[in-house]
């Protein structure tokens, strides 16, 4: 079942629906079915993300984090293991692999323009604005 461990989650647990069990090799991504389909409502999206607890211990995580699942989607949810790590993960059927946060999404238009309003951090981007002094 897909459901919260505890009242104050944010994220519902997704287990692996796999038949038998999965080897997840090192530097190899699996797609591991978890069991259920869902209607996600318009205006929201269903978002699949890693499990700190496998990251940590196994170095497994997931590729396309987060994973959106689109409220016009009616397919099986799946989840994409991958192993980060040295030795092989093995997934076993009913295994918690990843967890599923519902968020809203805000309504917005795009318009394109040739010019930015300017701002103190400008172009600057990946890490820019983490450097330090010294």
């Amino acid at each position: 079942p897909v459901m919260r461990m505890t009242s104050g989650s944010a994220g519902y647990d997704l287990h692996a629906a796999c038949d038998g069990e999965v080897v997840v090799e090192p530097g190899k991504a699996v797609l591991v079915p978890a069991g259920f389909e869902m209607a996600v409502p318009p205006g929201y999206e269903a978002q699949i993300r890693p499990r700190s607890g496998l990251a940590l211990k196994s170095r497994i995580g997931l590729l396309n984090s987060p994973g959106t699942i689109d409220s016009d989607y009616r397919g099986e949810v799946g989840v994409i293991l991958f192993n980060f790590g040295d030795e092989d993960f093995i997934v076993s059927r009913g295994d918690r692999i990843a967890q599923m946060v519902i968020c809203s999404l805000p309504s917005a238009r795009l318009v394109e323009t040739e010019v930015l309003e300017s701002t103190v951090r400008g172009p600057g981007g990946f890490g820019h604005t983490g450097r330090g002094e010294g």
